[in-house]
């Protein structure tokens, strides 16, 4: 692999094979991909950037780092959390971003194919000009691609009802280490042959392939804009309760989202929304079916039961859009009052009251500021840990109570993350998770589709 400025691989025969203008090598046009946006982590010097247009030019840039191994990492839109397309040193950043095209959208059988550099909130669109949506919605919709969407089988507001971005998925097309470009999957709603290999790079974060388009299942539109309830709480692990008690009663929604009281307090800061001291939890639900009113009438009859301090219905679109708004601010919120590193645990949705208890402790005795919202259906957390900027490393006592948020998720039954991926952060945690033979087997899967070691070197293993 290439680790010295002074042992720079050819570049100028993989200008020959891609074309001149679409292999950056000047720092200054190469910084601004060199890294994601996981301020914790610091990327390393890339020796240079391709800007692909095509799943030939990404099988020709893998076929030259094989040759002269030389690292590849690959970059959607660059939303990576978790520092999943953040550089290394001598490695080619591989830029999937003009690869755009939303191939084809089949309405008769419900699903759109579409390239990995596609914008997650464009497919949507062009699905709603059919009466059908791409279900999976992070709140980086309108930045992160479907490539990383795949990558890192990214969840969302939706996934409550409509499940990850690996349930939306039926194939993929992926350049293989080398140069080989594999199909996976089908375009049929069934299908059991061979190997799931599908669902194998779904998640895969750029280690085992390079994703360059895929096959995605589509889902009818709502016929109008879901309905809407809000509940205020006045602890955070009150709003919990909340959620298990609307999934104890068997009521299904299609948004159950989860914001403790550090989150509102900096959206208030920044957009004053008027919540008073007493709201320290906020429980935004949703439900898009025909008896939708009648739906989120039950969830607040719920929360009301459960303790609520408000409980109100949106009487409008246009409210209901503003509490959705509401949920969508709160990365840029917090960020806005230091170096934000968001963590992405999940538990069983049962155990998620104690998971809240546990990292509102972990703050307290390391002395962290968290600033936790939850996709809460889904028993998934994303405590932030805040500190100061200017710093020149994360604090140590941050390391600390992540660290025992991570293993707090563990002995609750959950996972180091429901859907930003392992990337380099939490490679220090993951065999604790897998244990010693399921961690082999990853190697062994790993060496077989990637013998040089150059996909995304340092990420997940």
């Amino acid at each position: 692999m290439v680790t010295a400025a002074g042992d720079l691989p050819p570049v100028g025969e993989l200008r020959l094979a891609i074309g001149g203008s679409r292999v950056l090598t000047d720092p200054d046009a190469m910084e601004g991909y060199r890294r994601d946006q996981t301020p914790s982590v610091e990327p390393g010097l890339p020796a240079c950037v391709v800007l692909a247009e095509s799943t030939a030019d990404v099988s020709a840039t893998l076929g030259w780092a094989q040759r002269h191994r030389v690292p590849v990492v690959p970059r959607g839109g660059g939303s990576s959390l978790a520092g999943g397309a953040a550089a290394t040193d001598g490695c080619v950043i591989l830029s999937l971003g003009r690869m755009n095209a939303i191939r084809e959208v089949d309405p008769g059988n419900e699903i759109a194919v579409a390239e990995a550099g596609v914008f997650n909130a464009d497919l949507d669109r062009a699905a709603a000009g059919h009466g059908l949506m791409y279900a999976p919605d992070p709140s980086s919709y309108e930045i992160s691609t479907i490539g990383g969407n795949l990558a890192t089988n990214a969840g969302g507001l939706r996934c409550v009802k409509y499940g990850v971005t690996r349930d939306a998925v039926l194939g993929l097309e992926v350049v293989l280490a080398g140069g080989r470009v594999l199909r996976t999957g089908r375009r049929t709603a069934k299908g059991v042959t061979g190997y799931d290999l599908t669902s194998l790079f779904v998640g895969s974060e750029g280690t085992l392939g390079v994703i360059t388009s895929a096959t995605l299942r589509l889902r009818q539109r709502p016929v109008s804009y879901p309905a809407t309830m809000a509940a205020g709480f006045a602890s955070f692990g009150a709003g919990a309760e909340a959620v298990t008690a609307i999934l104890a009663a068997r009521i299904r929604p299609s948004l159950l989202e989860l914001m403790d009281s550090a989150t509102l307090r900096a959206i208030d800061e920044w957009k004053s929304t008027g919540f008073g001291d007493e709201v320290r939890a906020l429980l935004i639900a949703q439900d898009d079916t025909p008896a939708a009113d009648q739906v989120v009438q039950a969830m607040r009859d719920v929360c009301a039961g459960s303790g609520a301090v408000l409980a109100d219905v949106s009487e409008s679109e246009a409210e209901s859009r503003q509490l959705l708004d509401l949920r969508r601010l709160s990365y840029p919120a917090i960020e806005r009052l230091g170096v934000p590193m968001v963590e992405d645990v999940c538990v069983p949705r049962t155990r998620l009251p104690e998971m809240i208890q546990r990292i509102e402790q972990a703050g307290e005795r390391h002395g962290v500021f968290i600033a936790t919202v939850a996709h809460a259906g889904d028993g998934n957390l994303h405590p932030v840990f805040v500190y100061d900027r200017g710093l020149p490393e994360v604090p140590a006592a941050v390391w600390s109570a992540a660290d025992e948020v991570f293993r707090a998720a563990l002995e609750l039954g959950g996972t180091l993350t429901g859907e930003h991926g392992i990337g380099m952060i939490k490679r220090r945690w993951l065999a604790e998770e897998l244990g010693e033979d399921s961690l082999a087997v990853h190697h062994a899967i790993k060496d077989a589709l990637d013998p040089a070691g150059i996909m995304n070197p340092g990420k997940v293993l």
